[in-house]
């Protein structure tokens, strides 16, 4: 066990879902590939032109700030953040210093600092041989920062709280925090220290997933002990992460805010929070919010690991009637089902493991499958009128070609025979085909059993009830 005590503080960044971007009327397209397509003379920083605000990015860290029971502001400003690089157009940033959206707020058992809105960089590319090309299309693209406190103090309390975090902003719309294409990045402050004292601060930028998340604050800690049990001193400074060397290295000395020379900006009017209609009574309209959806599941006694595919959403069941992930449509399906606890844990498991899998074929186009038909298969199950290898079946018809249960089992000739006098004929061939296996059972040899039943199924092309079988065989056997 370490000797020193480990402080985390992470700064987050997100770019919000908006139609246009922060200041300008420009279209906010994460996917759009054509280089220098939607910018304009605002976001370009031509001389002459003024930014305006864009209204829906406010709303939307407001929303944040209601779903984490913070602080909000009455009073706001923007400020220029001076800086030099090569994609801040302007040579400074629109950002908020002094009185930012939102203070305070608890998300994931961590305390918050502050949460404001800022507009984002362009996006440079350094691969295309001794010179550096720049994208404009992302700067001024609305981006919210969350800071939290310096109250964490283990690598899974971060990645715990980076996750929840990217829940809490999709199941808001106000972000798809898709961290593969830059839309969420976090950065994380790491100290240690042996006294109640922090330590020397660290800064560890742009860590694009959640692996790298964990990966570089486990390094950047471990790193940090050793450097001080040599008897070194722990510079602060900024560092990244190279994910190919799993190692930290050292990209520029630290700045202070003072360094950024802060002040109001002239071109952007003061706001006051409640003179504007379309930010109030913000938290009659939030949906239901991810801990409120995993508290509910738990209290359905879905399985804790299944649970969890549900609060995360992210698995699409259906989209030629209408794009449903799969939580929502448990959650129909559910409605469907009368509250019956058995159904509900059957379906459940349908849906994480063989629906997830469908969904994942990207080859034979996209579902069309109905809550109700999912709904009515499950009863077909519960009630022994498919075997569950009929039932995979009649799914994997259903899931893309739509329909109901009853009719592609009948057209499949997957209904179970249930009539006990079918099924007794079938099980007096299979006990008079197999006697050594029969006389294997009568001695003891339970496995023998499982056999007989797989030799009825055949006989019956998998339409018998293997319940029903079962329970003929050890009658016809005379062991019962």
């Amino acid at each position: 066990m370490s000797e020193y005590k480990a402080t985390i503080g992470l700064e987050i960044h997100a770019e919000l879902k908006t139609k246009s971007k922060m200041f300008c009327s420009c279209k906010n397209d994460p996917d759009e590939t054509r280089p220098n397509h939607n910018i304009c003379p605002v976001c370009t920083a031509q001389p002459g032109t003024l930014p305006a605000l864009n209204k829906e990015a406010i709303r939307h860290v407001l929303r944040v700030g209601t779903a984490i029971g913070a602080k909000l502001a009455d009073f706001t400003e923007w400020d220029r953040k001076n800086y030099f690089y090569p994609d801040i157009p302007k040579g400074y940033q629109i950002s908020q210093y002094k009185y930012p959206l939102v203070s305070g707020g608890t998300l994931a058992g961590v305390e918050l600092t502050r949460i404001h809105l800022e507009e984002d960089t362009a996006s440079s590319q350094h691969d295309k041989g001794d010179y550096s090309l720049v994208d404009f299309n992302r700067a001024g693209v609305p981006l919210m920062e969350l800071v939290t406190e310096p109250v964490i103090h283990d690598v899974e309390t971060a990645v715990r709280f980076a996750k929840e975090l990217q829940l809490l902003l999709r199941y808001l719309g106000a972000s798809d925090a898709n961290m593969e294409k830059g839309e969420m990045r976090v950065e994380a402050n790491i100290s240690i220290s042996k006294t109640k004292e922090f330590g020397t601060k660290v800064e560890v930028k742009n860590l694009n997933s959640f692996r790298s998340v964990g990966d570089a604050i486990l390094y950047e800690l471990e790193r940090q002990e050793a450097v001080l049990g040599s008897g070194g001193k722990i510079v602060q400074e900024t560092r990244g992460w190279d994910e190919s060397k799993g190692e930290t290295f050292s990209q520029r000395k630290k700045e202070s805010s003072h360094d950024y020379r802060y002040f109001p900006e002239p071109d952007l009017p003061k706001m006051m929070i409640s003179e504007v209609p379309e930010f109030q009574r913000l938290k009659e309209g939030l949906p239901e919010l991810p801990w409120e959806r995993r508290h509910r599941l738990n209290n359905q006694k879905i399985n804790p690991e299944i649970l969890e595919i549900f609060v995360a959403d992210e698995i699409k069941v259906s989209e030629e009637i209408g794009i449903q992930t799969i939580g929502k449509f448990f959650d129909a399906v559910v409605a469907l089902l009368g509250n019956n606890s058995e159904l509900e844990k059957l379906a459940s498991n349908y849906l994480t493991s063989d629906v997830a899998a469908l969904s994942k074929n990207e080859n034979k186009g996209t579902g069309a499958l109905t809550a109700e038909a999912f709904a009515g298969l499950m009863i077909m199950i519960k009630k022994g009128e498919i075997s569950s290898r009929g039932a995979k079946d009649i799914l994997k018809v259903m899931y893309f070609d739509g329909g109901e249960p009853r009719t592609h089992a009948e057209a499949l000739g997957l209904i179970q025979k249930n009539d006990p006098t079918v099924l007794k004929t079938i099980v007096a061939e299979v006990i008079k085909a197999n006697e050594s296996v029969v006389l294997d059972y009568k001695n003891g040899k339970e496995t023998a059993l499982q056999f007989l039943v797989g030799q009825g199924m055949k006989a019956s092309k998998g339409s018998a009830n293997p319940q029903m079988l079962a329970e003929l065989i050890k009658e016809g056997i005379g062991k019962k």
